[in-house]
């Protein structure tokens, strides 16, 4: 029988009980080995000098005795083999080791003893050294034993003069034990016994390789990510130890539901702790998202159920977000992000519900990240823009001022609204030197047109101040440097606050609403009657025009003769309207888009109008052709 022929050689009686590598891939606890280790090449290849040519062990000559003295006692298994990959001599040990007669060994295939051919790389390294052509070849295997059990062995092939090889085999079961409990530990959270984020990451990326090249299942793949509601308030409350017991019972629901949903289908989901309160189960070749939404309400269920720890009878909640998707083109870091997305609409929704990724909604929130990333240096780029709409008097249908509104040309997403950006601007702060910027240029464009039509009455402006503007920067200053700067009076700027930014205001945004008062500022409060309205704190706040939101305006649009309008709408609008003027107010209507609209709110007594029957907004030059225009009609102004 020749050890060198170019295939694998014939099983003997052993080599039938040698596993191959792809054996060992499959065997149960296969995920605690090192991979790297089952075919490891660990001396770098490098010619030897040929040596005596081969032939038959009888035409060489015979060790020293003093060296086959040592071969024979010596503790390490090894066996001297010759140029054809025959065993001519084994040591006691190495038939010990492999549960052989050492007289069986004589004779035998080396290679179908420590199982070298059962991967290409290493049968053609071992060739190669069988012909001089490689210094040392070096590989772990794990072999059956006759006797049942497994082996870890590291093999080691060398040159030994005058012609032979060398073969010594060194048993590392003790090790790869040790490597596995080593393993396991590092893989799987010690709290519950689930595997950890480290462990699930591999997993995650080992199937979604796999789904890019299977040609059976469905190619896809699902991931619940899971995390409890208000699990802070049990660690804070009743300590860490009951808040490792809770997670405990959590994970061991968590594995039985995704037990049960195996048994409906092929495969049980993985289940993993990530950290904190968060867990996750991994669907490998779903099915789609209805199983992911099965799977889900079950978990929410299971978790709803109230957990008996240590004599405490507690009951927690989930969140949950569902990502079901096409293997192919995925990856995990892509996989988690919508995860994790996910999860956060969850609980921004309500908490104690399951959600589905949904494509266009994160969408949004990615447009939204690169509208909040870009705001500052926008400002400093010159991309926002102000339009102007028109606040007409009710008795003589004149321009009495105009409300600035912000408008961002953004090179990408076109011309936006301030609802795109404005909330925005009040997180991360740059409403303040954005806000400096319209109230500059609003300003000096009031007393452009003051300037230009020196012979009409001069129109105020009105500009949008943030809660944050007054909070973050000095207001007062500001707007006091901008009134000397531009030369417009004082009495033709008006200031607009939300109501629920005014209302209950005290400290500096009440100190700071009075300076502006008493430096001539007009303050008005935008969009009155939706907020936490205090009529008694109203008399008390430095405010002297209200303006009415326009939701109470839309209740006055039916204009058919045949149909009644509710009367509820003009009443509340009458009382406001009463109210403030008693207090020294004025009230301008938003929304006005009818001229039916705006008789009723003639009649109702309301001082200004505001809303697409006049004007919508429009720039700079489009005022400029309304100012000193009597009886401004419907439509005028209008692009």
């Amino acid at each position: 029988m020749s050890g060198t022929s170019e295939g694998p050689t014939p099983a003997t009686e052993l080599n039938r009980s040698v596993v191959t590598e792809s054996e060992i891939l499959a065997s149960p606890g296969a995920e605690f080995a090192e991979p790297a280790e089952f075919a490891e090449f660990a001396e770098p290849v490098e010619p030897v000098e040929p040596g005596e040519p081969a032939g038959s062990a009888s035409s060489r000559s015979p060790a020293p005795p003093s060296y086959r003295s040592v071969f024979t006692v010596a503790p390490l298994a090894m066996a001297v083999v010759d140029r054809e990959g025959m065993v001519t001599g084994a040591n006691s040990a190495l038939a010990d080791l492999l549960g052989r007669d050492q007289e069986t060994l004589t004779g035998a295939v080396a290679a179908d003893l420590v199982d070298l051919a059962s991967d290409a790389r290493t049968w053609h390294a071992y060739r190669e050294l069988l012909r001089g052509r490689r210094a040392r070849l070096r590989c772990t295997r794990r072999l059956k034993h006759p006797e049942g059990h497994a082996l870890w062995v590291r093999v080691t092939v060398a040159p030994l003069p005058p012609g032979d090889v060398l073969v010594s085999v060194a048993d590392i079961s003790d090790h790869r034990a040790l490597q596995a409990r080593l393993r396991h530990l590092r893989m799987h959270d010690p709290v519950t016994r689930l595997p950890n984020r480290t462990l699930f990451l591999e997993r995650l990326t080992t199937a979604l390789e796999a789904e890019s090249y299977a040609e059976s299942g469905t190619g896809r793949i699902g991931l619940c990510y899971l995390d409890l509601d208000g699990f802070k308030a049990v660690n804070d409350t009743l300590g860490h130890r009951v808040g490792d017991q809770l997670l405990a019972a959590v994970a061991d629901r968590l594995t039985r539901c995704a037990q049960d949903a195996g048994r409906a289908r092929a495969g049980i989901p993985l289940v993993a702790r990530l950290g904190g309160d968060e867990f996750a189960l991994l669907v490998e070749d779903s099915t789609g998202t209805d199983q992911l939404a099965d799977l889900a309400e079950s978990l929410l269920a299971a978790i709803q159920e109230p957990f008996d720890l240590s004599g405490r009878r507690l009951k927690v909640s989930a969140s949950i977000g569902v990502v079901e998707r096409h293997a192919a083109g995925t990856t995990p870091t892509a996989l988690m992000q919508a995860a994790d997305t996910t999860l956060y609409w969850a609980k921004a929704d309500g908490k104690a519900r399951w959600t589905l990724f949904d494509p266009e909604r994160n969408a949004t929130r990615v447009t939204r990240q690169a509208l909040a990333s870009s705001l500052r240096p926008a400002i400093d780029r010159g991309e926002f823009a102000l339009e102007y709409q028109p606040l007409v008097g009710m008795d003589d249908d004149r321009v009495h001022g105009v409300e600035a509104l912000i408008r961002w040309h953004h090179p990408r997403f076109g011309t936006l609204t301030p609802n795109r950006f404005i909330s925005l601007a009040e997180e991360d702060g740059s409403i303040v030197p954005l806000g400096r910027w319209v109230l500059r240029t609003a300003c000096r464009q009031a007393r452009d047109w003051q300037i230009q039509y020196p012979d009409e009455p001069p129109i105020f402006v009105s500009v949008n101040v943030a809660v944050r503007q007054v909070w973050d920067s000095d207001l007062v200053a500001d707007v006091a440097d901008t009134l000397k700067e531009t030369g417009l009076p004082p009495h033709l700027l008006q200031l607009e606050l939300t109501e629920s930014a005014v209302m209950g205001s005290s400290g500096r945004p009440l100190q700071a609403l009075k300076a502006l008062s008493d430096m001539g500022v007009r303050i008005a409060i935008d969009d009155f009657g939706t907020g936490y309205s205090n009529l008694a704190y109203l008399s008390r706040l430095p405010v002297s025009v209200l303006k009415l939101d326009g939701s109470f305006v839309r209740g006055f649009q039916i204009e058919d003769r045949a149909a009644k309008a509710s009367p509820a709408d003009e009443v509340i609008v009458e009382a406001m309207v009463q109210l403030a003027h008693r207090l020294g107010l004025t009230v301008t209507a938003e929304c006005v888009e009818t001229s039916a609209q705006a008789t009723r709110l003639r009649r109702i007594g309301c001082d200004t109008g505001q809303g697409w029957l006049y004007s919508r907004p429009v720039p700079a030059d489009r005022i400029s052709e309304l100012l000193g225009t009597p009886g401004v009609q419907a439509g005028v102004g209008n692009p």
